[in-house]
């Protein structure tokens, strides 16, 4: 992932220094006319689950705007022209961080809006490693929520106590499913999981699993020959029966190991994107982690 965004990196400048001369031009004065006929705050928010972690907490007020389009990969995902206009008429911006978007410190030191607001929802967080799953560990979707309010509090302090208000609320529902987790994954047999790429680390750690990625952090690795092997003698050796993939990626590569070791496949969701129709049908974090759990507990049960 690294290597792709540093093969870009001089295409991507030289583009933000070529749009930056129109973006000078006529980027204030539509910014002041829509500020004038516009009473929300304009969030824009780098990928789907900063999208939901936003208007949880921003509510009526907030109007959010998810860069990575329903159902891309964010991984990979590089801003465009658009892109960064919106940033230029943004109030607020709000990343994860911890490497999941290694595009973001150069566009926002390109950017002339210096009013804006930009919360890193993982800052406070302790990391591991290279991988910026975090929101995957309930408590720390809670860490993430409060980040986001104290920048919209920022940004729009006259509705201070309402952005308190929504974070109350949904903190309340990360603990409620943090103990959740906590008291089921606590009776399961089993404690290897073998999921398709390593994305649930804090996940597992948080509860006392043991995640084996068929692929490293990024969804776009390949595993190799050597790597497949491994795969499927340590499945064998712990009986594990569920193969576990994403449903933004490819199922091919656990369906072999899952063929090859008779077990069979199920979803676990990174919640890294969402497609418009589960969104209509209402999902959001809370139920897909719930979705999650109850896929968990089947597998590690068997």
């Amino acid at each position: 992932m690294k290597k792709k965004f540093c093969c870009r990196f001089v295409t991507i400048v030289l583009f933000l220094l070529l749009f930056s001369m129109a973006l000078t031009g006529c980027g204030e004065t539509g910014r002041l006319e829509q500020k004038k006929n516009d009473h929300k705050v304009h969030v824009v928010a780098s990928f789907y689950m900063m999208y939901d972690f936003a208007e949880k907490i921003g509510g009526d007020h907030v109007e959010v705007k998810n860069l990575v389009s329903s159902g891309m990969e964010p991984h990979d995902w590089e801003p465009k022209a658009r892109d960064v206009a919106s940033l230029e008429d943004a109030d607020v911006f709000v990343y994860n961080g911890a490497h999941m978007e290694p595009w973001a410190d150069m566009i926002l030191h390109t950017l002339d809006n210096k009013k804006l607001v930009v919360a890193k929802a993982s800052a406070g967080i302790h990391l591991y490693g290279s991988d910026p799953h975090v929101w995957l560990a309930p408590l720390n979707a809670k860490k993430e929520m409060e980040n986001i309010k104290d920048a919209l509090v920022k940004a729009d302090s006259k509705h201070a106590s309402v952005y308190e208000k929504n974070y109350k609320k949904n903190a309340e529902e990360c603990e409620k499913l943090d103990a959740k987790y906590k008291e089921t994954l606590s009776h399961v047999k089993k404690k290897e999981v073998i999921t398709a790429h390593e994305a649930f680390g804090y996940l597992c750690r948080s509860y006392g699993l043991k995640q084996v990625g068929i692929e490293g952090i990024s969804s776009d690795s390949e595993p190799d020959a050597a790597r497949m092997k491994e795969i499927i003698r340590f499945a064998k050796k712990h009986d594990v029966r569920t193969i576990f993939f994403e449903e933004m990626v490819s199922p091919k590569v656990a369906k072999t190991i899952a063929k090859e070791v008779v077990a069979k496949t199920a979803v676990l969701d990174t919640l890294e994107g969402m497609n418009d129709e589960e969104q209509k049908s209402g999902a959001d974090y809370f139920s897909v982690m719930e979705d999650n759990l109850k896929a968990l507990e089947k597998a590690l049960a068997e």
